[in-house]
């Protein structure tokens, strides 16, 4: 899915936040949740939960450590170019059958993948959103291959039910 997506998530949007803002039922929340398909939520790539950045956080200067956003742009770009001089496209835009050519997994990732699969009970689209992640995040990454690092990275971003 192209785009920045958001959901709440409470219908008054502070469940989980740390602050007692929030007194949706539990039953308010899950019917919430559940408004969204499976079929809607198979196609999204990641689901990344972002809570609110503490004041003291937020107010602090410890942050000038953290890799600026040049850096990152740099990385970026570079896996960019990687994917498109590799195989002429974005790893998003990859179909099955080139996700299976490109995308080549020892057998104990296969088997980390297989149980990956059982426990998030995967689709055929959800597998391989996870292989386009992983290919995108070992770009990232520097790395010619798929390694465990990064297919535990994308699995992750596949969970939909914090």
């Amino acid at each position: 899915m192209e785009g920045n997506k958001a959901q709440k998530p409470c219908p008054c949007g502070y469940y989980g936040d740390g602050t007692a803002k929030c007194h949706c039922t539990a039953d308010q929340i899950e019917k919430y949740k559940n408004k969204i398909s499976g079929p809607l939520l198979d196609r999204i790539d990641m689901v990344l939960t972002v809570p609110p950045l503490p004041k003291k956080d937020l107010l602090s200067q410890e942050n000038a450590n953290a890799e600026s956003s040049e850096v990152i742009r740099k990385r970026v770009l570079k896996a960019y170019e990687k994917q498109i001089n590799r195989q002429g496209k974005t790893n998003d835009k990859l179909s099955p059958d080139e996700i299976n050519k490109l995308i080549k997994l020892d057998k104990t990732n296969k088997q980390l993948l297989s149980s990956v699969i059982d426990k998030l009970h995967l689709s055929a689209r959800g597998y391989h959103r996870i292989l386009k992640v992983a290919r995108t995040i070992a770009d990232l990454d520097g790395s010619e291959s798929v390694d465990k690092p990064h297919l535990i990275e994308a699995a992750g971003y596949r969970r939909f039910d914090d």
